[in-house]
């Protein structure tokens, strides 16, 4: 007889395959069709739930998104779902960088336009039509990711009410005195014709000259002889700033000496002299005098090539970690040295125009590019004689972040803020902010400690104009209050293309005048920096959206926004309001391959997000995110990619079966009372009860890779491993309505419940499917994503505790069972007669309640659990641990042929069964 019919197996139409990168779209599209982020939000705002406010950084938008925005988002996403279930109203609204540089250049690379030739108004619409573009490419592929927000209203800072408020923000901060312009050095990118800010810059291996240079000295002060052969010896990496020479530092508490050598004098640091000596040849020296670099302050030398005196000023910045001790000081090629400069009088000098040729002021070089001109300035150097040595040292140097070509420092007329004026309320902002990981408050308060003022003005006109107007009969910018309005409510009306179709007289109220008297005015012609316009999203966004509020409960960027996003946002907000925008700042690393390289086009480990859903899907996607400690780098390849695929399907398959032998499961007619419960299904119940506790923990403190470890866990370990394996006998064979399957059936519907809304903030495409398969009488929501956690998530520790003592013993028995099928000694388990000798009393007699059911916990023929008396066989499998020795034997029973148990049969015949399926197929004949 074929007993299968005989039995409850699973059945379900929750599909074994996920064939995500099919479904996905589909589900979607009914999302959208059903609005589901919009009832979300309106559900909270139904129930009046408190806010959690997480305000997006803007991307750039000016290509495809890579894994790096992918991590960024899905974190987000876990973030908003965790905190929806956890009973807060999330509104979510996402944003976008449109402006600058790189969209220009995009723009002229793509249609091929002359610039010189069009209009400002027509070059910006096509940057315009460029941006808008890409937020719509790049929306869409955040939305395939299932990151739900309020896609149809994203902020855009090319908006013009974003741009308005972006004006008075500037205008704020200018009434507060945090707003000047000066002639100061700056990073400035010869590439791109434009000043660039600290949030700019990256660094990278460079090969630059290294030299020995000696002036003459013209006027010893009393220290030394102006002789013709006594000399300052100076070292620089940059001879290209050495036409903008303009003095020499010393550091006033060093040692130093007056060296003789056979071919001139040298001053240097006592403290480098010896490596001077070195790298110099001086075959033979003596130290004439020794002076502290105090009283070197006057002595003054003479320029090597140029026409110009160099005199020895005094600066604490000068170390001994390289060179001579004696710095070159050039005041408008570094900001140490323009703050010299300040400080002595000094011209700030920068004879290097917008695209790093050099101008008249440079003399011989004018028209050379400053890279170039470094061998020409070295050769000239060494045939006069100035030049004492020239190699060249590999060592970081400053790039730009866009054209990644190498930047120089240039003293310009720029708009600065003076981030001085308020730097002390910054630090203070910081400690009122929760950093998570907690080292993010470190990163960022060394960061605005040690930064210089922000230069806010850039030499561009795709972005927001600087609103300044400039007196026609003195020169003086104009910035006040009523102009700022003015400025801000054109901007509203047109867009700020309204700065560039309009005078000045048409956009400043009537009657505006100069302090001097003046009543006409220029209009300023650079833009704004884009951390500007991002960083002030908090004003533009935050206070203006209906939805949110300031501060937002939380910023989420990589751990670059530290002098990026996280501080310009930091120092607009103080510098206005005197407070953080933010309430705690979540920091995540970057992507990486599997050997922890950076992906990149040429080493060809590059991994697109695109690709990844095409083949796995965005929930697999989704999964590596949350299997990875955000707090480092992420490491991603195919080999990887599988490992989560894997993980995936061992939690989709235990839906899956939950699902499958839950097809007869009425919760309304069949559920068993918990005190009714057997042993068994309330440990399971306890067991997904510490899960769920567990998992919303992890939510709650942003620990995204404990949920996903704590799932895979309970479903491979607690589940597959132990649970429903030895559930399957009772839900196959026991009778359908019996008492025992139901109870097996209460406890996985409230097992499947809390496994899918743990999943739900993660793998939220997966966890609406299983919601979809679910029992109508437990979906209380129309999807998982609508539910909150449960709160009743107690259980029964002592019986807990109780069980893992049995677990322990089972372990011991298992790899018994193992050995002896790797022995040949059966096939099945359930051909094995076990034996358990307890050395221990305590733990024999924790054991014997469970002694009836442990063939069954076991799943093999039978169990003898014997006391510390019992006579060990021989014969058999041995294995021992700690208190126990277990013997395992082959049974003796013959097998049912229909649950496949050898036990003792009822009856004679091969068709004889057991004593539990013989009743149960008497009562399935009984009620036929």
């Amino acid at each position: 007889m074929d007993y299968r019919q005989t039995l409850n197996l699973p059945q379900t139409s929750f599909p074994m395959r996920a064939n995500l990168a099919q479904r996905e779209p589909d589900r979607l599209k009914a999302w959208e069709r059903e609005r589901a982020y919009e009832r979300l939000i309106e559900q909270g705002q139904r129930e009046q739930r408190e806010l959690f406010i997480l305000h997006d950084g803007p991307p750039y938008a000016n290509g495809h998104i890579h894994l790096g925005h992918t991590v960024n988002k899905v974190l987000k996403d876990f973030v908003n779902r965790s905190r929806a279930m956890a009973g807060y109203l999330t509104p979510y609204v996402p944003g976008w960088d449109t402006h600058g540089l790189p969209i220009e250049q995009q723009v002229l690379k793509e249609t091929g336009v002359n610039r010189q030739t069009m209009s400002v108004v027509d070059f910006r619409q096509k940057c315009r039509e460029f941006a808008l573009r890409y937020v719509d490419i790049q929306r869409d592929e955040f939305k395939r990711l299932g990151v739900w927000a309020d896609w149809d209203n994203p902020y855009l800072t090319l908006e013009p009410k974003y741009e308005a408020e972006q004006v008075r923000v500037f205008g704020k901060m200018a009434a507060n005195g945090h707003i000047y312009r000066g002639l100061k050095p700056v990073y400035w990118c010869p590439h791109c014709e434009t000043a660039l800010a600290e949030a700019e810059i990256e660094y990278d291996d460079h090969r630059s000259d290294s030299i020995f240079v000696r002036f003459e000295v013209v006027d010893g002060n009393g220290v030394v002889n102006a002789d013709g052969r006594t000399y300052a010896l100076i070292w620089t990496t940059t001879p290209w700033t050495l036409p903008a020479n303009l003095a020499i530092a010393v550091h006033p508490h060093y040692d130093y000496v007056l060296v003789e050598t056979s071919a001139a004098r040298y001053v240097v640091a006592e403290g480098l002299l010896a490596s001077i000596a070195s790298r110099l040849g001086w075959q033979s020296h003596e130290v004439v005098r020794r002076m502290k670099g105090a009283e070197l302050e006057g002595v003054v030398c003479r320029h090597p090539f140029i026409d110009r005196e160099s005199p020895l000023v005094l600066a604490e910045y000068v170390t001994l970690e390289q060179g001579s001790g004696l710095v070159h000081i050039a005041p408008g090629h570094g900001l140490e040295d323009y703050q010299v400069g300040l400080e002595y009088g000094l011209e700030v000098l920068a004879p290097v125009d917008g695209t790093g040729r050099f101008t008249e002021e440079a003399g011989p070089y004018a028209g050379l590019r400053v890279f170039e001109a470094n061998a020409r300035i070295i050769a000239d150097m060494k045939e006069t004689g100035a030049l004492l040595d020239h190699a060249t040292v590999d060592h970081s140097y400053p790039y730009c972040w866009r054209c990644h070509n190498p930047i120089i420092f240039r003293a310009t007329e720029q708009w600065f803020a003076s981030v001085d004026r308020f730097r002390d309320e910054a630090l203070s902002a910081i400690k009122d902010v929760e950093w998570i990981p907690a080292w993010g408050e470190d990163r960022i308060t060394a960061m605005v400690r040690d930064r210089g003022d922000w230069c806010i003005s850039r030499q561009r006109v795709w972005g927001v104009p600087l609103p300044i107007f400039y007196c026609r009969e003195c020169g003086e910018p104009l910035i006040t209050e009523e102009s700022i309005e003015a400025v801000a409510r054109l901007f509203e009306k047109e867009g700020s293309d309204g700065w560039f179709t309009h005078e000045a007289a048409e956009i400043l109220p009537e009657g505006t005048r100069c302090a001097c008297g003046g009543s006409e005015f220029d209009k300023e012609k650079d833009t704004m920096d884009v951390w500007f316009d991002s960083g002030s999203s908090h004003a533009a966004v935050l206070r203006r959206h209906d939805m949110l509020r300031w501060p937002a409960d939380m910023y989420l960027e990589g751990s670059d926004q530290h002098r990026g996003w996280f501080q310009s946002s930091l120092l607009t907000a103080v510098a206005t309001t005197g407070k953080p925008p933010y309430k705690a700042v979540l920091t995540h690393g970057f992507t990486v391959d599997a050997e922890g390289r950076k992906m990149s086009k040429s080493l060809g480990n590059v991994i697109a997000p695109q690709e990844v859903m095409k083949t796995y899907g965005a929930d697999i996607l989704r999964l590596w995110v949350a299997s990875a400690d955000y707090r480092g780098d992420l490491r991603l390849s195919d080999e990887i990619l599988g490992q989560i695929a894997d993980a995936y399907r061992r939690i989709r398959n235990t839906a899956r079966f939950l699902l499958g032998n839950l097809s007869d499961f009425d919760p309304a007619r069949d559920r068993v009372p918990e005190e009714e419960l057997p042993e068994l299904d309330r440990w399971a119940l306890g067991r997904a009860r510490r899960l769920m506790r567990r998992v919303i923990d992890a939510y709650r403190n942003y620990e995204f890779h404990t949920v996903y470890h704590a799932v895979h866990n309970f479903c491979a370990v607690d589940m597959s491993g132990f649970y429903l394996d030895v559930l399957k006998d009772r839900l196959y064979c026991e009778a359908a309505d019996s008492k025992a399957r139901r109870a097996s059936q209460t406890v996985l519907q409230e097992i499947l419940l809390l496994l899918v809304q743990a999943i739900a903030p993660i793998l939220p495409f997966t966890a609406d499917e299983i919601w979809e398969h679910l029992h109508e009488a437990v979906r209380t929501e129309p999807s998982v994503h609508f539910t909150t956690w449960p709160r009743d998530l107690s259980w029964d520790e002592e019986l807990e505790q109780r069980w893992e003592r049995l677990l322990t013993v089972r372990r011991v028995a298992a790899r018994a069972i193992e050995q002896a099928r790797n022995d040949k000694m059966f096939g099945s388990s359930q051909e094995a007669d076990v034996h358990i000798f307890v050395k221990d009393a305590g733990l024999y007699e924790a054991l014997q309640p469970f002694a009836p059911d442990l063939a069954e916990l076991f799943i093999v023929s039978k169990v003898s659990l014997h006391g510390t008396e019992a006579h060990v066989p021989r014969d058999g499998v041995h294995v021992a641990d700690k208190d126990i020795e277990v013997v395992v034997l082959r049974t003796e029973d013959e097998k049912c042929p229909r649950c496949w148990r050898f036990v003792k049969p009822k009856g004679s015949g091969e068709d004889a069964l057991c004593d539990r399926c013989a009743g149960v197929m008497e009562t399935q004949e009984a009620k036929a």
